[in-house]
């Protein structure tokens, strides 16, 4: 979806600048680059499937964490979490049909994310405060 957003505002800008209205053209650019950037799996850490996070999170301790590209609230928890947030087991429940059916599972049905599991606890939506805590 994001490369959608920034083909659109390329080809916008483009058509902006052709017609000599370049100052449109590189703030619409700039628009649809932001979007673009937000809806990305980009800033948050590598995806784990869902079946190795667990594995590993039994091992280590680690937080799961579901989330989905364009999710206000995960890019909230992502920007509060800072650099702790790769020490959690990030699982994008929309390129994993495991994830997305384990988040279902812990969230009687519902796909709300984020959901944070620590251990055989998990909260939906938690307090950015509670998961660094939970990362370290």
């Amino acid at each position: 979806m994001a490369w959608a957003f920034l083909l659109v505002g390329l080809v916008t800008s483009v058509s902006q600048f052709l017609s000599g209205r370049v100052l449109f053209g590189i703030f619409e650019l700039v628009a649809f680059a932001a979007v673009a950037a937000v809806l990305s799996p980009v800033v948050f850490p590598r995806s784990t499937p869902a079946a190795e996070a667990e594995r590993l999170a039994a091992v280590d301790g680690r937080p799961i964490i579901y989330w989905r590209p364009g999710c206000s609230y995960c890019l909230r928890l992502r920007r509060k979490l800072g650099r702790r947030a790769r020490t959690a087991y990030w699982v994008n429940v929309w390129a994993d049909a495991d994830g997305l059916a384990g988040l279902r599972e812990l969230t009687d049905g519902y796909e709300t994310v984020p959901t944070v599991v620590v251990g055989e606890e998990h909260r939906v939506n938690p307090d950015p405060r509670w998961v660094r805590e939970q990362v370290g």
